[in-house]
């Protein structure tokens, strides 16, 4: 499992990189000081953040080092480390076009879990456009008040539409409430129908 300590790079390791800031800035389930080192893997941890099968994940891997430096590896390391809730854990490099399978080819011969994420598969479909614009409250944090107001009129009905959960919050900004309930699979959206609009149907997580 991938702990939430001491298994990616620290900040401090890039101090000679200059790395810039890529939006947005909140995360969920990173591990470690969030580092991307463009806007393509900033764009990766979105998704990452909205996979119901990730547990977690951190910036800045060190565990493929050796194989990288074995094959005379030139480009940057993995982007990210995951851990899914089958107990696997997989690097990850974020790449516009198609990578490198000798990369993917030498970690199997160490048995470790390695592969590219294209910037196709990255932006493809509308899941990242809702990842992003929930991630803009990924600082928020719904009062139980609220959570348990929202989880009652649910459990009750079965679902409800975004417009309707909005009514139900008294203590938080709506949207920041709802979308931290989301975040934190509270509550569920189908993130690849459409942009998360005021008619899309919001139930318990994991109903």
């Amino acid at each position: 499992m991938n702990p939430f300590i001491g298994r990616g790079r620290s900040a401090s390791d890039a101090v000679h990189e200059t790395p810039s800031r890529f939006r947005p800035f909140g995360t969920i389930r990173c591990s470690n000081p969030s580092y991307f080192h463009s806007q393509l893997a900033r764009d990766l941890g979105c998704l990452l953040d909205v996979d119901d099968d990730v547990v977690a994940w951190c910036c800045r891997p060190y565990g493929m080092d050796d194989v990288l430096i074995e094959i005379g590896w030139k480009g940057s390391p993995p982007d990210f480390l995951v851990t899914y809730s089958s107990g696997r854990d997989v690097y990850v490099h974020a790449v516009e076009d198609e990578g490198d399978p000798e990369v993917t080819e030498a970690a199997a011969c160490r048995q470790i879990w390695h592969r590219f994420a294209t910037a196709q598969d990255i932006r493809a479909g509308c899941r990242l456009q809702n990842a992003k614009d929930l991630l803009r409250y990924a600082n928020y944090q719904t009062p139980l008040g609220d959570r348990i107001r929202l989880l009652a009129a649910l459990e009750q009905e079965g679902s409800a539409t975004v417009a309707e959960c909005l009514s139900t919050f008294r203590e938080i900004a709506p949207m920041a409430g709802l979308s931290s309930l989301i975040l934190n699979r509270f509550v569920a959206v189908d993130l690849d129908a459409e942009l998360i609009a005021p008619h899309t149907v919001v139930r318990v997580f994991g109903s």
